[in-house]
C-alpha cells in the first residue's frame, strides 16, 4: 500500500484547471512538483525551495502520486510512455491520476500498460470548471480499483468536495463525457429559449429569473448565464474547441455502440459550425452571440 505522505505529489499541467488544482493540494502541503511549459503558470513556484518545478526525472523520484492536468489521455501516454518517457523512473506502487476528458477505451488501455510497471490508474473526469478548481470546490466521477482511491483520498479532497466512485477504469471518463454532453446540450437549449422569449418581448433576465424559480433551472440558469452572459462578461474560462472536442467524442463512443443520442448530435453539430466561422478559440459563453448564424448555417446543410 502506498503511503500518503505530505509533499509527494506532482501536478502536471498547470492550465485554466490545473492552476486551481495545484494551489489547493500546495495549501494541504501535498505539493512537491509541478510541470508546464508556460512561464507564468509556473513562476509562483521558481522560487520555492521544496517544490520542483520541470524536473522530469527527479519528480520521479521524490513523488509517488502523479496528477496530471492536460489535454487528453493520448498526452498522459506520451508523456510517461513516450520517449524518455516516466515510466523508467516512476517508482513502483506510485499512483497516476488522470483528470483529463478522454475516451473511455485509451483511459482502459493506459490503466493496463501502467499496471504492467506496477503503477496504479485512476480516471477522474472533473465537473465544477475553473471556478471549482480554484475554490477546491470540484467534483470528480473516478474510475479504477476504490482501493486506491481511498489511498489517495486526502490528496483529492484538498481540491473537491465531492468524490463518486463510478466503476471499473474507463467509467469515469465515461461519464464525464456524459455529464459534458447534458450540460452543453443545456446551454445551447437555454440561449435557444432566451432567443425565443425576445421575440414576445420577454427580456432575457426575466427568462432566467422564471427558471431559476421553476423546475427548467440547472448551473447553466442558475450560475452561467447570469454571471457570464447577461453580465456582457463572457469569461466562462473554457474555449468553444474544448465544448466541440468533448461532444465530438461523447456522440462517436455512443453511435460506436448504437446508442441514440439525438440531443447531443445536435449539440455537436452546432458546436462544429462554431469551428468552421473561426470561434475555435473563443469563450463558449460567445456562442449565444451566434445562436441564430450557426442555426443557420446547420439548417442549410
Amino acid at each position: 500500500m502506498t503511503k500518503i505522505k505530505k509533499n509527494d505529489v506532482a501536478v502536471i499541467g498547470l492550465g485554466q484547471m490545473g492552476s486551481g488544482i495545484a494551489k489547493n493540494i500546495d495549501k494541504a502541503g501535498f505539493l512537491r512538483a509541478v510541470v508546464d511549459s508556460n512561464k507564468d503558470a509556473i513562476s509562483s513556484y521558481i522560487t520555492r525551495e521544496n517544490i520542483l518545478v520541470n524536473h522530469n526525472e527527479d519528480m520521479c523520484d521524490v513523488c509517488n502520486t502523479f496528477i496530471f492536468v492536460v489535454p487528453s489521455t493520448k498526452h498522459i501516454s506520451e508523456l510517461i510512455f513516450g520517449q524518455n518517457g516516466m515510466i523508467n523512473h516512476i517508482k513502483e506502487g506510485s499512483i497516476v491520476l488522470d483528470l483529463t476528458t478522454s475516451d473511455p477505451k485509451e483511459s482502459l488501455n493506459l490503466s493496463k500498460r501502467c499496471k504492467d510497471y506496477d503503477v496504479s490508474y485512476l480516471d477522474c473526469g472533473m465537473t465544477g470548471g475553473a471556478t471549482g478548481a480554484d475554490k477546491g470546490t470540484l467534483a470528480l466521477m473516478i474510475g479504477g480499483e476504490i482501493e486506491k482511491l481511498n489511498e489517495v483520498n486526502p490528496i483529492l479532497e484538498s481540491f473537491t468536495d465531492k468524490l463518486f466512485h463510478v466503476g471499473k477504469s474507463g467509467s469515469g471518463h465515461a461519464l464525464k463525457l456524459l455529464h459534458n454532453m447534458v450540460t452543453h446540450t443545456i446551454f445551447f437549449s437555454n440561449v435557444e429559449a432566451v432567443k425565443a422569449a425576445k421575440e414576445f418581448e420577454i427580456s432575457p433576465e426575466k427568462v432566467i429569473e422564471v427558471f431559476n424559480a421553476g423546475n427548467a433551472r440547472s448551473y447553466v440558469s442558475e450560475f452561467r448565464f447570469p454571471v457570464n452572459v447577461l453580465s456582457g462578461d463572457w469569461n466562462a474560462r473554457s474555449k468553444v474547441s474544448n465544448l466541440q472536442k468533448d461532444l465530438k467524442l461523447a456522440t462517436e463512443i455512443l453511435n460506436e455502440k448504437n446508442i441514440p443520442n439525438p440531443f447531443g448530435s445536435l449539440t455537436s453539430n452546432l458546436l462544429d459550425e462554431a469551428i468552421e466561422i473561426g470561434m475555435a478559440d473563443t469563450d463558449f459563453s460567445k456562442i449565444y452571440l451566434e445562436y441564430e448564424n450557426l442555426v443557420n448555417r446547420y439548417n442549410k446543410k
